[in-house]
């Protein structure tokens, strides 16, 4: 399969209907269920103030050459297990979904958090009850380092995998 052409666009204003278009219930099974409106907005303005602080970057998703915005991919500034590290995290609306749009996105991100030559690693943390996202991992190259109990969001446990990759820093 031919792996997708996509761009990474920082995260903006407009983005403000991708993200309710994410919260819908399909959409945040494995994430401890859809935010409220509040819920949402702050995760908005935190999206869009995340790169100005110097700690990751939010982006929305834009399949090409249609210029269609298909989902978001971010990584953050986290310590886990007293490391400081990267997160990395996407969603892709389900329409596009299987077509291997979060592969390429997460090749982008990874790419740019590389240049940024801040941590060493970045990890991602999905259920284990999610196939895809554990899949997009796998076929990359992060190293599964164990399954974990994870909180997300704050006051949500769930069972993750931590996958792990080195960003050459």
């Amino acid at each position: 399969m031919k792996t997708p052409h996509v761009k990474l666009i920082s995260w903006s204003e407009s983005n403000l209907d991708l993200l309710r278009k994410i919260n819908a219930p399909e959409m945040m099974e494995h994430l401890g269920g859809s935010e409220t409106e509040e819920q949402l907005l702050k995760r908005h303005q935190r999206y869009l103030e995340i790169g100005d602080k110097g700690s990751g970057r939010m982006y929305s998703i834009i399949l090409l050459p249609d210029n269609e915005t298909v989902g978001s991919i971010g990584y953050w500034d986290s310590k886990w297990k007293e490391e400081s590290i990267y997160e990395i995290g996407w969603s892709v609306l389900p329409s596009y979904q299987g077509r291997g749009i979060a592969t390429s996105a997460v090749i982008e991100a990874v790419g740019n958090a590389i240049m940024e030559k801040k941590h060493k690693y970045i990890h991602a943390f999905p259920s284990i009850h999610n196939p895809a996202s554990n899949a997009v991992c796998e076929k990359l190259g992060f190293q599964l380092i164990s399954d974990c109990e994870f909180e997300y969001p704050p006051g949500n446990f769930m069972q993750c995998n931590d996958w792990r990759l080195g960003l050459d820093v």
